[in-house]
């Protein structure tokens, strides 16, 4: 295994927010706390170094329910009974409840939070470092996580669903099986999978239990502690801030002020409602709306006073479901936690909220850009060798990459900058000429120069496409391998399902990963296999 590594900044991939926070910018300096190196995490452990000892109990006693029916691995059942104390923290990452873990990238999320408190034990011995896999199990988006891609073809979950996806019952996944087991062998990485499909959906009632299982199959070894935030005990701990939003919509108007200092130089990810809650009740997963000093429940007959909402979250904590924009509060809340590890769309929503944080009195986490791959096999980079490109190269958009390719194995010269500056040199003339006219003289000169420079700019690009017709074998081939790696023109991580590569290496896959990704060099992953 080879592993390259190139700057986020120069893929193409990744928005101006997430490259200039990763340069550093002034810009952005109010809009995050510490930035993600070592000097960074030694002042966040000072800063998180107060987190009560009472959220702590709770957190333990909470963790140790959920696992009540799952298997713990000895590193799982330590690193939980270690949140008790006082010198351990949290390196969080959380993902949907995609159907068989959905694309590469969630795997490449727990690797780099399993890979990070690895190297922060190093760093700082005295401490304990505790990865975390947040389970989204309130989310009612089942459009985003129903499938998965296997060898270009989507397999698809097809149901009716309503309210959270974590209470999704699994008793309809057997085509959803059937159709996944048509694209496997009998090997033994194959019955690996086919297991593991089974055991997950089948065997476990709901979407959140399959899941987890799934997750603690593949990592539990590593010490992944894998915790659904759906749960009465937690939510209790968060009741305040839940009060504080249905009294007063903080949340809202500390946004919307950060908003508006954002979109001076960046698009904004999300937008707050004025109430970033859910009501979460049997299949009701619906918004809860203020109006007319009456609190009313989304889509549904249900309506609160201010005293019978409150009665009720006092009653019902697990009954509220924060939205995209008090999630990350609610994770802080419960847990010690020192970073959160997403996606470039995911630290872009969090950069909203800063301000929300401090108004709460709650710690704001390091952010951490997770790790990106891609990867590249022998006979593919035989391909890219004899095609006299290089890696880098794969990372321009198709146009560009096949343009620049067929200019440089043409026998003609596409380029017609001498024969435009020869013309400008023409044009000289003649406006010094003009000069000695009228305006009107002046402007046809102009209009004259303008007309043939745009002539030569279309000469030069049917040169190009006809060299491109001529070349075509050459393009086709160049195509064939950025398509290859860039699957729909996009990164892999966002297509492919991890079973792909799992199909071909077996176990070796995930320690190939885990031995590449270094969660603080902050640079896309290369890896030749």
């Amino acid at each position: 295994m080879k592993v390259h590594q190139i700057p986020f900044q120069n893929t193409g991939y990744f928005s101006k927010l997430i490259c200039d926070y990763l340069n550093k910018e002034t810009k952005l300096d109010d809009f995050y706390g510490n930035f993600p190196n070592i000097d960074g995490f030694e002042k966040q452990l000072k800063l998180k170094s107060n987190f009560s000892k009472v959220t702590r109990e709770i957190l333990f006693q909470s963790l140790n329910e959920q696992y009540i029916n799952f298997h713990k691995e000895d590193l799982v059942s330590e690193h939980i009974k270690l949140l008790k104390y006082e010198n351990t923290f949290t390196i969080t990452t959380g993902h949907q409840l995609n159907l068989f873990t959905g694309p590469l990238y969630f795997l490449y999320k727990i690797i780099c939070t399993i890979n990070l408190t690895k190297k922060l034990k190093f760093e700082f011995p005295e401490y304990n470092f505790v990865p975390v896999y947040w389970m989204a199990t309130e989310d009612h988006d089942f459009e985003e996580i129903n499938f998965f891609n296997l060898n270009t073809e989507k397999i698809e979950w097809d149901r009716d669903f309503g309210g959270a996806v974590g209470k999704l019952k699994t008793d309809s996944l057997e085509p959803v099986f059937n159709e996944f087991d048509k694209h496997l062998n009998n090997s033994q990485n194959a019955n690996f999978l086919k297991d593991l499909f089974k055991e997950a959906y089948f065997k476990h009632d709901n979407l959140a239990q399959a899941s987890r299982y799934i997750v603690n199959k593949l990592f539990g070894e590593n010490g992944l502690v894998i915790i659904d935030g759906d749960d009465k005990n937690l939510k209790q701990v968060f009741a305040p801030l839940v009060q504080e939003e249905l009294a007063n919509q903080v949340s809202f108007k500390e946004v919307n002020k950060t908003n508006k200092q954002l979109l001076c130089n960046y698009n904004i990810q999300v937008n707050p409602r004025e109430i970033n809650l859910f009501y979460l009740k049997d299949s009701i997963r619906e918004r809860i709306l203020f109006e007319d000093n009456s609190y009313s429940i989304n889509n549904t007959d249900l309506v609160f006073s201010k005293t019978e909402i409150l009665e009720e979250l006092s009653n019902f904590p697990e009954r509220f479901s924060p939205n995209v924009i008090m999630r990350p509060i609610y994770q802080e809340t419960i847990l010690p936690n020192l970073c959160y590890i997403g996606g470039g769309g995911e630290l872009a929503y969090w950069f909203q909220l800063k301000s929300y944080f401090k108004s709460q009195n709650t710690v704001f986490p390091i952010l951490l850009l997770r790790n990106s791959a891609l990867m590249v096999s022998v006979k593919q980079l035989e391909k890219i060798e004899k095609l006299n490109l290089n890696l880098k190269d794969l990372f321009k958009k198709q146009d560009v990459l096949v343009n620049s390719k067929v200019k440089e194995i043409s026998n003609i010269k596409i380029d017609f900058s001498e024969q435009k500056e020869f013309l400008q040199q023409q044009f000289v003339a003649l406006k010094k000429l003009a000069t000695k006219t009228d305006n009107s003289f002046i402007g046809a000169v102009k209009a004259q120069e303008k007309k043939q420079l745009n002539g030569l700019d279309k000469l030069e690009k049917r040169l190009l496409k006809a060299q491109k017709r001529k070349l075509k074998d050459e393009v086709d081939r160049v195509k064939a391998i950025q398509d290859a790696l860039f699957p729909n023109q996009s990164l892999e991580e966002r297509y492919r399902n991890f079973s792909e590569y799992y199909l071909e290496l077996g176990p070796e896959f995930l320690i190939l990963l885990f031995n590449a990704f270094d969660p603080l060099a902050l640079e896309f992953t290369v890896i030749e296999y």
